[in-house]
């Protein structure tokens, strides 16, 4: 199967989905499609909402079409699937909206046609759970009729440095051929390159050790933070000394959230049930990392009642709502679990934060407010690192803060001098 005058629709156009075909639009004949219509409207007008890419960076994929209409997947020939793949209530993995994108390619899959997933998922779930689905759809035979791969995504929102086409691509697929089609595909629009692997399962695994690493080793400085707390020793100093060494790992210790290193060790995790193995570490890093949400408010009022800062209903400003800096998403933010435990304590809260809008917010339990107040908050807590706090200077930040009050910054991003305390 040769490349040229084939036809390509991404499913699903989120931090993911979006890069990517435009990308692809600037090469070949492209379909976006994603059944959120706001979405695809906003798309056709070159907004992106994600922040991702400029009006301009949409405009110059040439080849690209956007869709909401189902029937428009009929006439293209490879299928990228990059649907969310979160978790549910109960850490288990939820292939709901997997399962539903391949229900929708199975339906318009012809012979010789690709389906290649991007969505994580942990190893096995592409040809376990989503090629008998589009068996059944589309009534063709797998490694026969068509064909499947899997590359997983790379995306950093927020990371303007590394951006799709700078981050190397591993690829796989359900033969050689295919694997090579896949290979070339990629290598065509990524001048990082890529990395062919020899299975489907092989990518599938290193895609979900990714950040089921980070995720292990944040627990452990989020571990050695607390254990320097207690030992009053300053953890950024500590960190700062260690990175002089050539090969001391650089992780900063945080609140661990949003749609990847929170959810993804818990894709391992499941199969490794399923298989008869304890993942004890990728738990215990799980474990520490959920419990910082505890910690930190503890820790705030603890400083409150050593400052005797006792009031009813007392006024806190949290600096930062996403799951991390410099990027418009909340989702999984466990900014928002620091939230609902002030809240409980019947706190009065309000959040600033440049990159979110109040129409995405929907029964919070806090004020979003452009500018602070002075002289007004019993505590100010910095909980995420985005640039644009960075502006903020130390007479100004004390500014938003009553004269008995506690400021603590998750990040370590302000002077030493002026919070009480940091993570």
């Amino acid at each position: 199967m040769s490349l040229k005058n084939k036809s390509i629709c991404i499913i699903g156009l989120g931090y993911v989905g979006l890069p990517l075909a435009v990308e692809f639009g600037k090469k070949y004949q492209t379909c976006g499609y994603d059944i959120n219509k706001n979405r695809i409207n906003e798309l056709k007008k070159n907004i992106d909402v994600t922040l991702e890419l400029t009006a301009n960076e949409i405009k110059r994929s040439s080849k690209l079409t956007f869709t909401s209409e189902f029937q428009n997947l009929k006439d293209n020939n490879i299928f990228i699937i990059t649907v969310p793949t979160p978790i549910n209530k109960d850490k288990t993995p939820d292939l709901s909206f997997l399962k539903k994108a391949s229900l929708l390619v199975g339906k318009y899959l012809k012979s010789e046609d690709i389906v290649i997933y991007e969505s994580t998922v942990y190893p096995g779930a592409t040809e376990e759970i989503c090629v008998p689905i589009l068996e059944k759809k589309s009534k063709l035979k797998y490694n026969e009729d068509f064909y499947c791969g899997y590359s997983p995504e790379r995306i950093n929102p927020g990371d303007k440095k590394h951006k799709i086409t700078d981050i190397k691509k591993i690829t796989s697929g359900s033969n050689k051929k295919t694997t090579l089609i896949i290979d070339k595909l990629y290598k065509s629009i990524i001048k990082a390159g890529t990395h062919k692997v020899s299975s489907i399962k092989v990518a599938e695994s290193a895609k979900v050790i990714e950040n089921t690493q980070r995720d292990v080793n944040i627990a452990l400085i989020n571990e050695l933070a607390i254990l320097f707390d207690k030992l009053n020793i300053n953890t950024s100093e500590v960190l700062e000394a260690a990175g002089t060494k050539w090969n001391f790992l650089s992780f900063q210790p945080g609140l661990v959230g949003g749609h990847c290193i929170g959810v993804d060790p818990y894709y391992l995790t499941y199969k490794s049930k399923e298989v008869g193995h304890k993942a004890k570490l990728i738990l215990a890093g799980r474990e520490i990392n959920n419990g910082m949400v505890d910690y930190v408010v503890k820790k705030i009022n603890d400083l409150m009642l050593k400052k005797s800062i006792k009031i009813k209903h007392p006024r806190i400003l949290i600096m930062g709502l996403t799951f991390k800096e410099n990027c418009p998403d909340t989702r999984n933010s466990l900014v928002f679990d620091v939230i609902n435990k002030f809240s409980n304590k019947k706190f009065i809260i309000d959040v600033i934060d440049p990159f979110v809008q109040k129409k995405y917010l929907k029964n919070q339990k806090f004020s979003l407010i452009s500018k602070p107040k002075n002289s007004f908050y019993d505590v100010v807590l910095l909980a995420v690192a985005h640039d644009k706090f960075r502006n903020i200077s130390s007479k100004k930040l004390l500014s938003y803060a009553k004269k008995k009050s506690v400021i603590y910054d998750i990040k370590n991003f302000f002077s030493k001098n002026i919070v009480d305390a940091s993570l």
